[in-house]
């Protein structure tokens, strides 16, 4: 259950990211809203899934789910460039993730 909650929790971290983005620095209140409360989501749900995860794994596990998904929903949203050197970049984060998976 742990692991479903951590990755719920970074999934609300791409929600957040992608709603500051919209919020245009906090000047549209319906993206700041949404933002606050993703926000709120992903930390309560990483802090309960930190109860039975090592800290290590659960915030790298965190942060790079964020990573990747937001470079994806910029590419895929917001015209954001694909480049060999940004996928390349994007793929040492899921490895680096995957590798501390199994360590």
């Amino acid at each position: 259950m742990s692991w479903i909650l951590l990755i719920v929790a970074g999934l609300l971290e791409v929600v957040w990211a992608f709603a500051m983005k919209l919020s245009a620095g906090f000047t549209r209140p319906g993206p700041t809203l949404l933002m606050l409360a993703a926000m709120a989501g992903s930390f309560t749900l990483l802090a309960i899934a930190m109860r039975s995860l090592p800290l290590g794994t659960a915030y790298m596990i965190w942060t790079g789910i964020g990573a990747v998904g937001a470079f994806v929903v910029g590419i895929g949203f917001l015209g954001e460039e694909l480049s060999l050197q940004r996928l390349f970049a994007a793929g040492l984060i899921v490895a680096g993730m995957v590798a501390m998976k199994l360590s």
